[in-house]
């Protein structure tokens, strides 16, 4: 299976996956069990956008790794109560190893807290706003395959809701960011054309109750 070619990787099962997770196990649960399934909590959703901007100049398997102390660091992300950080809270997150330790993005991250909460009161929900923004079929390729993924790091749509994030206030959400989160949490399924999840997840978009 030439993975240069098809974005394809046999996993120790034999059967086909998009290549990224390397078949390594943790990627590879993470590739299995939660990338581009469709998400409705805001919880989710909160944390999920904070770690793309955290992951910004690094790699996503550096912040999955770290996930776990990112949660108990923030609040498991509970952003009412991020919100209410205050400057000790950076100055002690700076000092916890087990985190990127990122003036910019932690205060990035307590700032879009209350951002999010914002938003949650307008909307319902964080989940209602962000959703409204699902691409239509039109907006969408064909077929997903790897020259496609590679030609399309953003969207329009990515752009579109990185402009509105940030004339709210967000910091952190840059379009290939918001792409990534788009990918991550099911608004778009980018799974891999001959992926053995494509399918399950495309059933399970179906099957997704849209917030409003």
């Amino acid at each position: 299976m030439d993975k240069e070619n098809t974005g394809l990787l046999a996993g120790p099962d034999g059967v086909a996956r998009c290549f990224w997770h390397g078949n390594l196990p943790d990627y590879l649960h993470y590739h299995d069990h939660e990338w581009g399934r469709p998400v409705a909590d805001d919880r989710r959703l909160f944390e999920k956008i904070c770690l793309e901007g955290f992951q910004s100049g690094l790699s996503w398997l550096t912040i999955l790794r770290k996930r776990e102390n990112f949660r108990e660091a923030f609040a498991n992300f509970e952003f009412d109560k991020v919100a209410a950080f205050t400057d000790k809270d950076v100055e002690r997150l700076l000092g916890n190893a087990g985190i990127i330790r990122h003036r910019g993005k932690i205060v990035s991250t307590i700032n879009n807290a209350k951002r999010a909460r914002e938003m949650a009161d307008e909307f319902g929900s964080l989940a209602a706003w962000f959703w409204k923004f699902e691409p239509g079929k039109d907006e969408r390729p064909v077929i997903v395959d790897l020259a496609h993924l590679r030609a399309n790091p953003t969207t329009a749509v990515s752009v579109r809701i990185s402009k509105e994030l940030k004339k709210r206030g967000w910091s952190f959400v840059g379009p290939t960011t918001v792409y990534a989160f788009m990918q991550a949490m099911g608004l778009v399924n980018d799974h891999l054309e001959g992926c053995v999840c494509r399918k399950e997840v495309e059933k399970e978009r179906r099957a997704f109750k849209r917030p409003k």
